[in-house]
């Protein structure tokens, strides 16, 4: 546990509207079901109430964005510092003129794709493929099956670790594989799409086809973190793994899948130390094996 410091940041902040809650599990909150508390946990109301929140933060004190929790694992030590969850007024979807579509950070990469689909617009389906939120979308780069948020991101809004609010074009998120330029205490929260013109019927049907593709050659609906590793450039981290011998490893609870060797699953009471440490020996096996480093794609971070 951590010493509460609820009372003193309302003290300073008494214009908040959003929640704060002290030594929050963070167990809930990403998709591996593990992890240690977080000191704070910050839910703001609005971009507002967000800005607010961290203009009158004092910056030694660390932030952790969460989104759906799909590519984060949080160490059994938790998090020192304000973990912020991005709420209901920042999972917002609208459909726009010119085959546009607004998104707020939060909003779940699916929903964007359904209401893109139903709206006509093609371009956005790949989103499907992608189990997790706009905002890590924005992050990384976020891409599957034939797409990637660079090929259709118009500029995403955010703000800074002062408060103060940003807006970025394409060109200016400097993207590339599995990554942005943007510096990384910018808490997005806002993205605009653009696709191009395309039947409804089609477009679902090309998501339902992602849906199913999904489910024959990856683990979903298990407690997993999606991808674990980016892929080298020219080759494909499962493969290396596979060749490596690592498929259905396992340490504890934890174990690489056996249908897709580049998921990590934790079976029900896998610590984050003994997923971190699988995937730790993974890395070295493939190093051994093949002289590649594969570098971690899922974000790691707390205390041990």
């Amino acid at each position: 546990m951590f010493p509460d410091i609820v009372p003193e940041l309302k003290e300073r902040m008494p214009d908040l509207r959003g929640t704060l809650e002290a030594n929050v599990s963070s167990v809930p909150l990403s998709w591996f079901r593990t992890g240690g508390p977080a000191k704070v946990l910050f839910t703001p109301a609005d971009e507002d109430d967000l800005a607010y929140f961290l203009s009158r933060l004092d910056v030694a004190v660390p932030v952790l964005v969460v989104g759906l929790g799909s590519n984060l694992l949080i160490r059994d030590g938790g998090w020192p510092g304000v973990l912020i969850r991005l709420g209901k007024r920042f999972a917002e979807v609208n459909v726009e003129p010119s085959l546009r579509a607004r998104a707020g950070a939060g909003a779940p990469d699916v929903k964007v794709a359904r209401a893109a689909a139903e709206a006509g617009i093609a371009g956005l389906s790949f989103l499907r493929g992608i189990p997790g939120a706009i905002g890590g979308a924005l992050r990384m780069n976020g891409g599957a099956y034939g797409g990637e948020t660079k090929d259709v991101l118009v500029a995403a809004r955010g703000v800074t670790r002062s408060g103060e609010r940003v807006t970025y074009t394409n060109a200016e998120m400097g993207f590339t594989y599995r990554h942005c330029g943007v510096p990384d205490d910018v808490i997005f929260t806002e993205a605009l799409f653009e696709g191009r013109p395309g039947d409804p019927a089609e477009i679902l049907a090309e998501m339902n086809a992602i849906t199913d593709a999904r489910a024959s050659t990856q683990p979903v609906n298990t407690r997993t973190g999606g991808s674990t590793f980016k892929n080298p450039p020219g080759k494909k981290a499962w493969e290396l793994i596979d060749a490596a011998g690592c498929r259905g490893l396992r340490i504890g609870d934890a174990q690489v899948s056996e249908l897709h060797c580049n998921f990590l699953i934790n079976h029900g009471s896998a610590t984050a130390s003994e997923i971190e440490q699988l995937g730790e020996e993974v890395r070295r096996r493939v190093r051994e094996n093949s002289g590649v480093e594969l570098q971690w794609e899922i974000k790691r971070v707390g205390m041990a």
